[in-house]
């Protein structure tokens, strides 16, 4: 049985490890998929980047501290780990339907056993300020020197306890940020066949000719060498040349002014981050068959998705409930190892190591995450539309949503050279698995109690802000659908309308005379 067979809303209601918030069961939902049954309040507009201090207030960095001896410093997600051992049957269930690795039982037997020592730790603290109260009257010389003494030992045994408290959270929290986010009760159980399709859009081209796939079409308008690159940089790396170069700044530049209509603000981003911004974000860096590339002998790595440096953009910040929702389209390079990734499938442009994408990412209040998970996929959904394209629209299994994903959608277009439907993007509803372990929360506007002035007494508490992201354009994957799709019979490559303004008025892509 699927794990929305083993939780009920009352379970539901204060899930902390990566993500919860209480949903309507999915019987009092409308049947329409992905639906969120109700528009929220109108999106505020988009704040400036550099917001002021009165907008967002600096968090205590209580996500990383270092150890004593200067070591690497260890950051600590917000898990409620009693929810965890309250509700163990669900959690259990969740890592079961996910195929995930997380050891539970290790997670259960470290809590009671950080749990039993907290308790030794109070007890023998308690003891020691006993002592010390006792020295503080007029005592004989004898009893003085016997406090002394028992003083000191129990300050050494308080110093070990502490130390090996220290640890065992440690090793603790290590184990705990493996559990994966909590998963919608719609989600189809199983792997990626169990995927059930939402939508199918549009209609596959029919030719009257011989298809050609795109490593054809690029060889003989010269669009891309892969053996130049093979020998500068290794597999699976390309040189775009010609009119793929304009078709590349096309998208990109296409891409981005569609996303801004809707709202977004645009950003470019660092493509070096910190292992641990990496790991905040629910990827493993580190971890074997990786897809991360990791700087040598340093705390840094590539970035494979903007999702990483966009989600540590207000890292340890609480934000005005003013901001919210913050709507960021983010263009970057991305690095993937694609360990793992080999066959006729993965040729060419499909599985690279290096590629640009303009990437959708949201802050918003845990209530409205559902409706801007469905507003990502109706970007999407508008981009690949105008463009021509035939896909479909899935709702992804649970095995395949990632540790971060409470729900994710993906879209696959058909690439008729390669005779498939082909993944060209996701969007993915990660509710605050992510922002507890980057620390982003937000202050809603009301306040406790009525009063003349706010103040730090009747102010409300801060929450958790939710994640979400969403591809709006991977550049090989399109170059390839717009290659295969729009392929004529003289060998030439019509240009989509909307694209043709960004390509300084060029039509067709035609073989060089």
């Amino acid at each position: 049985m699927g794990l929305h067979g083993c939780l009920n809303i009352t379970t539901l209601q204060s899930f902390k490890l990566g993500a919860f918030r209480t949903y309507p069961s999915s019987h009092q939902r409308t049947k329409a998929p992905f639906l969120y049954s109700q528009k929220p309040s109108l999106p505020r507009p988009i704040k400036a980047l550099s917001t002021s201090a009165a907008a967002v207030e600096t968090s205590p960095s209580t996500t990383e501290t270092s150890d004593e001896k200067g070591g690497k410093p260890q950051w600590k997600a917000t898990i409620d780990f009693k929810w965890i051992k309250d509700n163990k049957e669900a959690v259990a269930a969740n890592i079961r339907n996910r195929n995930s690795h997380a050891n539970l039982d290790l997670v259960l037997h470290l809590y009671d056993s950080m749990f039993h020592l907290q308790k030794e730790v109070e007890r023998v603290r308690g003891e020691r300020n006993a002592v010390a109260n006792k020295m503080k009257g007029k005592i004989e010389p004898s009893e003085r020197q016997r406090l002394i003494e028992e003083g000191k030992k129990l300050k050494e045994g308080l110093i070990a306890l502490e130390e090996d408290l220290v640890k065992l959270k440690d090793e603790l929290q290590q184990e705990a940020q493996s559990i994966p986010n909590i998963t919608h009760p719609d989600v189809p159980i199983g792997g990626e066949d169990c995927s059930t399709i939402i939508k199918m859009v549009g209609s596959a081209p029919k030719f009257s000719f011989p298809v050609k796939d795109h490593l054809q079409l690029g060889k003989d308008l010269d669009l891309f060498d892969f053996d130049a690159a093979a020998e500068v940089s290794g597999s699976k790396f390309y040189y775009l040349k010609n009119e793929a170069v304009l078709l590349e700044m096309a998208l990109l530049n296409w891409t981005l002014s569609e996303v801004m209509k809707r709202g977004f603000t645009p950003i470019t981003t660092p493509e070096i981050v910190r292992s641990s911004v990496v790991e905040k974000c629910g990827f493993q860096p580190r971890a074997d068959n990786t897809q991360i590339y990791s700087i040598e002998d340093s705390d840094q790595c590539l970035i494979g998705t903007a999702e990483i440096p966009v989600g540590g953009l207000h890292m340890d910040s609480i934000l005005a409930d003013s901001l919210l929702p913050l709507k960021y389209v983010a263009f970057s390079h991305c690095f993937r190892t694609e360990a793992g990734a080999a066959g006729a499938a993965t040729r060419g442009l499909y599985r690279v190591h290096q590629f640009s994408k303009v990437e959708m990412f949201v802050f918003c209040r845990p209530e409205e995450s559902e409706y801007y998970h469905q507003e990502l996929i109706k970007i999407e959904e508008d981009i690949f539309s105008s463009l021509g394209l035939h896909f479909k629209i899935l709702d992804m299994a649970s095995e395949d949503l990632g540790a971060p994903a409470y729900r994710k959608s993906d879209v696959e277009a058909w690439m008729p050279g390669l005779e498939r439907f082909g993944e060209i993007s996701s969007a993915s509803n990660c509710t605050d698995y992510q922002s507890r372990r980057l620390g982003i929360r937000y202050r809603p506007s009301e306040a406790l109690a009525p009063g003349p002035k706010k103040s730090k007494g009747n102010l409300a508490p801060p929450q958790f802000v939710h994640t979400l992201n969403a591809t709006a354009c991977a550049v090989p994957r399109m170059i390839i659908c717009l290659l295969e799709n729009y392929q004529q019979e003289d060998g030439s490559v019509l240009i989509p309308e909307p694209l043709r303004p960004f390509m300084g008025g060029l039509n067709i892509i035609a073989r060089k005379s």
